[in-house]
């Protein structure tokens, strides 16, 4: 196999012979016991003190002053998107090079995404891109960007922190402040990375972060959405519970509500999570280095490392191959081993449902597709 040295270092890195997984969750603390303690409680729904906790230790953990628990990172930033005016005949700026699950968010809000590309060197959207389209494409009236080609208010920026290294959010958020459009930060995979000493999701009006069985902690599924805007956090909290509004014992409903709320029982093992994030961090870093020290022994494979002024949690290790031949050769001879690893999710702009949407020029992002895999990146034990 032309990649069997590769195979053989990642094996050794993870001591095993077995089939080893791309991210896989691990258990190691109060899990189990804080599972039975919400069972024994029977509060096992949206309500209870796991859910309390788990959104505590989430804000303090990311300095955000509030943050509200979902039942996945889809729901969060849907209601992120709505709580900063996303609708019918609006528009949102984000990049091709993300989980489908950015667009389907904004999909829900009867909003069209815009595509624009996104930088090489972190992933995520590039703010000479974003700052280049909206200067030819878009004109503020009345502290409102609106689209110049369809008429439509551009309502939201969503970039995405891929696979956990921020994104240049600065200029991004800048350039937003700019035009007069809400940022809205899809941090589904980043929870742990910092930019300029800040952690990502507190340079938007909002973000969104995901823990699903896959992130580098888990609840199972479930996602949270944090701000420090007090309103928006309340409003967050009233219509992810229904919008029911608060009584003893009548059922009144203000405003159309989703049952978004992370039960307590997932909020227990996201509490129990939260408790070894910063040993699970540590771990994934030392993977992350080992890495990078290995592949700088290829001419022919570059290894993602960290943007420049950013602390990355290396949720998911990533390496460029020469071009999409060699990628596939990669992709076929780890899977054929054992080994789990992947390509890049197929761009937005790619799928059926948005292949129509307005685009800007997609260079990076179409050279990104052809030569990334994500490689083992979970805890090792």
């Amino acid at each position: 196999m032309k990649y069997q040295d590769v195979i053989d270092f990642i094996r050794s890195l993870y001591e095993t012979d077995g089939f080893i997984p791309l991210h896989a969750p691990v258990f190691q603390g109060n899990e189990k016991a804080y599972l039975s303690e919400c069972v024994d409680s029977t509060f096992v729904s949206s309500v209870g003190e796991f859910v309390d906790r788990f959104e505590h230790m989430v804000a303090e953990f990311t300095g955000a002053k509030y943050a509200v628990a979902t039942v996945n990172g889809t729901a969060a930033l849907h209601v992120a998107l709505k709580l900063v005016g996303v609708g019918a005949a609006s528009e949102v700026i984000t990049q091709p090079l993300t989980f489908v699950a950015t667009c389907n968010a904004i999909s829900y809000c009867s909003a069209k995404p815009i595509f624009v590309d996104v930088d090489k060197k972190t992933m995520g959207l590039d703010p000479e891109a974003l700052e280049a389209f909206l200067k030819d494409h878009a004109v503020v009236r009345n502290g409102i960007c609106i689209d110049k080609i369809t008429g439509r208010k551009i309502a939201a920026v969503v970039p995405m922190h891929t696979f956990g290294h921020p994104c240049r959010i600065d200029e991004i958020a800048e350039i937003c402040n700019n035009f007069y459009i809400p940022l809205v930060e899809d941090a589904a995979e980043s929870l742990g990375s910092y930019f300029k000493g800040r952690h990502t999701g507190t340079y938007g009006t909002i973000a969104a972060f995901s823990f699903n069985g896959n992130k580098t902690i888990t609840t199972g599924g479930g996602g949270m959405i944090v701000t420090s805007d007090k309103a928006l956090a309340k409003r967050a909290k009233h219509i992810t519970t229904t919008a029911k509004a608060p009584h003893p014992y009548e059922y009144i409903h203000d405003e159309i509500g989703y049952n978004y709320r992370l039960p307590n029982i997932n909020a227990a093992l996201g509490c129990a999570q939260m408790e070894q994030l910063a040993e699970i961090l540590e771990n994934k870093r030392e993977t992350a280095a080992a890495y990078r020290r290995y592949f700088a022994t290829y001419d022919t494979i570059g290894f993602c490392a960290e943007p420049e002024n950013a602390i990355s949690n290396y949720w998911l290790n990533a390496i460029l191959l020469a071009d999409e031949v060699e990628r596939n050769h990669f992709l076929e001879e780890c899977n054929t081993a054992g080994i789990m690893a992947r390509p890049v999710w197929q761009l937005m702009n790619r799928l059926e449902m948005f292949k129509d949407v307005q685009c800007g020029s997609l260079k990076n992002a179409c050279w990104l597709a052809k030569r990334l895999v994500n490689i083992p990146s979970g805890v090792r034990q």
